[in-house]
């Protein structure tokens, strides 16, 4: 049995996986509010005890850094080490990745109907991959063949910094730059992202704020409330919050995709993509993904997928179990 893990600052997801006929298949899957426990090992303490089985591989993806076995969470502070969790699990190791390294290894294992096709291409056989992921944070990374498989790239690309495109966006950036010391990509391509465009078309409106939609900001997750007034276009501001950020992300995939050199295909992932489907569909994505110049050619040849299975990095860290020994 697998034992996979998805290691978040809000939530922490545990899987048993099996190995049946070259696939991997969920056998349990169970989702822990991270804040409510003191450190990882409690919680895996408590997911085989309450789900007994004989785990003959064990690997988690992190969210933040990991460095010689070890990774403190971003936006948690807990600290985890592999050699604590082995000696738990009884097992002579076990994997720990950055989270968006196991989202795409998890790319790997994405069937047909796990995936939106954006750009219908033939990715090359071998080439590198591209992934990049708007959620809480933005991340980015990518595979390359080794020469036996595929091996990922750590990175904190997310946190590169914000390069405008054009005049509106310089506004952006100058507004941005009034609320922080420094803007990255990821200060424009997240959730609280989202809540940043939307603050700055608002400040540019000429009709103040619906009143439903300040209710739904102040109750909940602006950023939810403000992609779903864009997607239903219940306000105007929201249509071009929206709007920018699809370009955005469109724009940072391809620029992405030139670093890589991804001839293997690109997949957007994170848990905004498929909330806000029907605005990528429109083409502003694929534009600014394209648009590089000289190299717009190259781009268009492309594959671009979205990623459907929220469960994509919990696939990954069990791919990883089984190859981290390689």
């Amino acid at each position: 049995m697998i034992l996979a893990g998805d290691i978040g600052g809000t939530k922490t997801n545990l899987a048993y996986f099996t190995l049946e006929a070259n696939s991997l298949v969920p056998k349990i899957i169970k989702s822990y509010p991270s804040q409510q426990h003191r450190f990882l090992e409690e919680i895996v303490q408590q997911f085989v005890h309450e789900q007994p089985a004989e785990i003959t591989h064990a690997a988690f993806g992190i969210a933040g850094p990991v460095v010689d076995g070890r990774s403190k969470l971003t936006n948690l502070g807990w600290e985890v080490d592999g050699s604590n969790l082995a000696t738990l699990l009884h097992l002579n190791a076990v994997g720990l990745l950055n989270d968006l390294e196991a989202t795409s290894y998890g790319t790997l294992r994405l069937d047909e109907k796990q995936k939106f096709v954006l750009n219908q291409r033939t990715p090359q056989k071998r080439g590198a991959i591209a992934v990049i992921a708007a959620g809480t944070g933005l991340g980015e990374g990518g595979l390359i063949w080794d020469g036996k498989r595929y091996r990922t790239l750590p990175s904190e690309g997310g946190h590169s910094d914000f390069a405008p495109r054009n005049e509106p966006e310089m506004d952006l950036l100058r507004f941005l730059l009034t609320k922080y010391d420094r803007v990255s990509y990821e200060r424009v391509l997240s959730g609280p992202g989202i809540a940043n465009l939307y603050e700055f078309f608002r400040s540019r409106a000429t009709y103040p704020e619906p009143a439903w939609l300040q209710k739904q900001i102040a109750s909940g997750d602006p950023s939810a409330a403000v992609s779903q007034a864009g997607v239903e276009e219940k306000d105007r501001v929201c249509v071009q919050t929206l709007e920018l950020f699809v370009s955005l992300y469109g724009a940072e995939a391809g620029n992405l995709a030139l670093k890589l050199l991804a001839t293997g295909g690109v997949y957007v992932g994170g848990g905004i993509a498929p909330k806000i489907l029907s605005k990528i569909q429109q083409g502003s994505f694929l534009d600014s993904f394209i648009r590089k110049g000289r190299y717009t050619d190259f781009l268009k040849k492309l594959p671009v997928n979205v990623i459907l299975n929220d469960k994509t990095a919990l696939l990954g860290a069990a791919h990883y179990a089984l190859v981290m020994d390689e």
